[in-house]
């Protein structure tokens, strides 16, 4: 089964390529499944006064989900389309969430932390954000956010698991603790954990999550699913081959799917 569940899309305003345009190139390469998944509106900050290009805007919603269902129909034949939201959590603005993730039937949501506050982590033109900061602490509290975004029922899988280590900022303490409890509270509500492989191609050069914690996953029967979080068509799949390998090796036998909000495990 040759998947890839998180892509972005020109509509997000940091991605090139049209929906269309990730279809037909997921026809092209031969995927099984596609996933639609581009980033949910901002809800915490006003996109007029913030960093530019952060997500799509409120009123393309309603737009993004029609085109996604258009496109599900229109190539039916050639591809399965899975139709999906990356719904950032933001701590605070929960109703706000739950009426963008019960609004539209979506196939699956990805829970995924990017924001500390009004700090986006993963943006590297917010990396002063890192100044003056204890780093073990904020990785303290970006995984308090993931612990607490996988208890909302807003998700079905939670994305880029340790996407705090992207640009390479390293605790001088051990994380383990409180990596090993993220994901037991992942298991707990019964998600599942994306691998995503486009940490290869980040300054950390190395998937999300670690070995040790997709080593944990399996020892706890954590379903997984993968993504290479592609912001371009021909970046579609890229290193899935590593990801699939990994899991393999490690002795992964499934990945995790999704329809109707309804996980199902398809052998690799």
């Amino acid at each position: 089964m040759f998947i890839d569940y998180h892509t972005h899309h020109v509509r997000c305003g940091h991605a090139i390529g049209s929906l269309e345009e990730y279809v037909l190139q997921g026809i092209e390469i031969g995927l099984d499944q596609l996933g639609l998944s581009d980033h949910m509106p901002l809800l915490h900050v006003d996109p007029a006064t913030y960093y530019t290009g952060m997500a799509m805007p409120m009123n393309e919603l309603p737009r993004y989900f029609e085109e996604c269902v258009y496109l599900k129909e229109k190539y039916k034949d050639q591809i399965d389309i899975r139709i999906g939201l990356e719904g950032d959590y933001i701590e605070g603005y929960e109703e706000q969430i739950e009426r963008i993730v019960t609004a539209y039937p979506w196939d699956y949501v990805i829970g995924s932390v990017h924001f500390l506050g009004e700090w986006d982590i993963s943006d590297s033109r917010q990396l002063h954000g890192w100044e003056g900061r204890n780093v073990a602490e904020v990785y303290e509290q970006y995984y308090s956010m993931v612990q607490k975004a996988a208890c909302t029922g807003f998700y079905q899988y939670m994305g880029h698991l340790d996407v705090i280590k992207r640009f390479g900022m390293v605790p001088e303490v051990d994380m383990w603790d409180v990596e090993k409890k993220t994901v037991d509270i992942i298991k707990s509500n019964d998600l599942a954990i994306e691998l995503n492989a486009s940490g290869l191609r980040m300054p950390c050069e190395e998937m999300f999550p670690s070995r040790r914690i997709l080593d944990y996953c399996l020892e706890q029967n954590v379903p997984l699913t993968v993504g290479s979080d592609a912001h371009q068509p021909l970046r579609l799949s890229q290193n899935l081959d590593a990801a699939v390998d990994l899991l393999k090796e490690i002795g992964f036998k499934q990945l995790a799917t999704f329809r109707a909000g309804k996980r199902m495990m398809v052998n690799i």
